[in-house]
């Protein structure tokens, strides 16, 4: 398997950055990260991904010179907070409709998380990517509901378990796999807040 030095070509690499359309950037992204969750990420090449997307591979180089900051860019562009936007008024409800949202799209990020592996501890760009893209958007989301559930008396603003929330949230995501081989769904993720989260907080 040749290198991806090797494999990118010094002509493409002077060239100037090409200009396409924000769809066919998405397109670009949409491929390389379904590839990265199907094959992982050691396992895909730009050539693949212009393969799959019927482009040239200059193409693709031209944009990003290399995979990692491909997938990075990738990554970033995928950013979208799933925890925003919850507030039904009452901090346990916010906490149960979170789990119920973060089950709809645990598998794919999980799967993503997973796949990527050993080169997101390798790569300090990938990683910040990947945390701008899947985790530091949410922790931020969950950090308001938080505030407000303090903000309403629902629980002291200096409660200690407050630091621990959005790593038990994230963490059952990852570990679920690991025990049992399933992705943490809505119905388990539902009872996992309530069963160790709500009491916690100190709610019912």
């Amino acid at each position: 398997m040749t290198s991806q030095a090797d494999d990118e070509p010094e002509t493409v690499v002077a060239s100037r950055r090409s200009k396409i359309t924000p769809e066919r950037e998405r397109e670009f992204f949409d491929a390389v990260l379904e590839q990265i969750r199907e094959c992982g990420y050691e396992s895909v090449t730009m050539e693949g991904v212009a393969a799959t997307t019927r482009c040239s591979k200059s193409t693709l180089y031209r944009q990003w010179k290399t995979k990692p900051q491909f997938v990075a860019a990738a990554l970033r562009a995928s950013h979208r907070v799933r925890f925003a936007g919850i507030d039904t008024g009452s901090l346990a409800e916010d906490l149960r409709q979170a789990a119920r949202t973060a089950g709809t799209w645990s598998d794919k990020d999980t799967k993503l998380l997973q796949a990527l592996g050993h080169a997101w501890t390798a790569d300090k760009e990938l990683a910040e990517a990947l945390r701008e893209a899947l985790v530091y958007p949410e922790i931020a989301a969950l950090r308001a509901m938080l505030a407000r559930g303090a903000e309403r008396g629902e629980i002291p603003a200096d409660h200690p378990a407050l630091e621990y929330i959005p790593a038990m949230m994230f963490g059952v995501l990852r570990v679920r796999p690991v025990l049992s081989g399933q992705y943490a769904d809505a119905d388990y993720l539902t009872r996992f807040v309530e069963a160790t989260v709500l009491p916690a907080l100190g709610l019912t």
